[in-house]
């Protein structure tokens, strides 16, 4: 009853834990403050998300997570640590069970990467689960994945977009793609470069997909003022962004997102692409909140998409669940853990 159990969305761009009882308890950008020449960390999180861009050259802001994984072991370590203690307090008598999502089609290195870091950072050492992150989003999602069923979650992240058919609390086929909302931050900021001539960083790319972003074009156009360096002049300027244009800097990574969803539908089941068409496919992950995605999807692939209700907190809710009824994930989760 002492001991606490967590659902883990450890995300490139965020970090969410849902906690078996109490639902979301953290949700916080997987970012680190630390010093160049040294290993003490300054900040995490939130914190250290209002320094990135504004720091001096002694200190960095890093993400230590890359493509959904561990880029630095190290730092994710103290960030994981710095979570969890946000989570169950510094001084705990029991050690929590965690279940930690993880991409679809990861190395065995990479999970012993993200095990090994949760054990260090706190967790119990028997009780550190994984799980595909897809199948935690259906789960969280709430689709009735323990049934003979076909049940199609899209999942688009900061640093992977994946997609999966999922079938009696098993993937049946995915397909995943190291391409999220990071991507289309840089692809805005590439934009803004190549057309004004104007250097932005990564924080304002990022409002700038989110307050006017689309996948979609928009009647009336959205509009909003950015302010960056003249990279003639080096002087501030400001310029006016539309939403047509957002659209057209991103066409990239959004034809990586069709294209991961067409390479699932090519080889699903014909039984259970028959599911598919009826219930059509569930996005999660921050991707999903960007306007028109749903209608963009649905008309490329010609099969009904949807945005799950909260769908950030899918994954994490997702694992949690899964944590929660760990007796009857035993025999999916099996080829995972069973290495450790």
């Amino acid at each position: 009853m002492l001991t606490k159990r967590l659902g883990i969305d450890l995300g490139t761009a965020n970090v969410l834990v849902y906690e078996v009882g109490r639902g979301i308890v953290l949700q916080e950008p997987s970012v680190v403050a630390m010093p160049v020449d040294g290993d003490e960390i300054l900040a995490v999180g939130e914190e250290a998300r209002a320094m990135y861009g504004r720091t001096p050259e002694i200190i960095e802001v890093i993400r230590p997570l890359r493509d959904g994984v561990i880029a630095d072991y190290y730092v994710t370590e103290r960030m994981l640590r710095y979570f969890i203690n946000k989570v169950c307090g510094p001084l705990r008598l029991f050690r929590p069970h965690v279940m930690i999502s993880v991409p679809y089609g990861v190395t065995s290195v990479e999970s012993r990467a993200v095990h090994e870091a949760a054990v260090a950072a706190g967790a119990h050492p028997g009780h550190v689960y994984l799980i595909p992150e897809p199948l935690a989003a259906a789960l969280g999602a709430g689709l009735p994945v323990d049934t003979p069923t076909g049940n199609m979650v899209v999942d688009l992240g900061g640093g992977t977009t994946e997609a999966a058919v999922i079938s009696m609390l098993g993937i049946v086929t995915a397909h995943s793609v190291r391409v999220g909302g990071i991507r289309m931050d840089e692809a805005i900021i590439g934009y803004v470069r190549r057309k004004y001539n104007l250097a932005i960083g990564e924080p304002t790319a990022e409002q700038v997909k989110i307050q006017i972003g689309t996948a979609l074009p928009l009647d009336p156009p959205l509009t909003m003022e950015v302010q960056g360096r003249d990279l003639v002049t080096g002087l501030p300027r400001t310029i006016t962004l539309s939403s047509d244009e957002v659209l057209e800097a991103i066409q990239e990574p959004l034809q990586a997102v069709v294209g991961v969803v067409r390479a699932v539908l090519e080889r699903t089941p014909p039984e259970l692409a028959a599911d598919i068409i009826d219930r059509g496919m569930a996005m999660v992950g921050g991707g999903a909140l960007l306007r028109r995605i749903d209608e963009f999807l649905t008309q490329q692939t010609g099969v009904p998409a949807y945005v799950a209700d909260a769908p950030m907190a899918c994954v994490a809710i997702g694992a949690g669940k899964a944590l929660e009824n760990i007796h009857l994930f035993q025999r999916t989760l099996t080829t995972i853990w069973s290495s450790f």
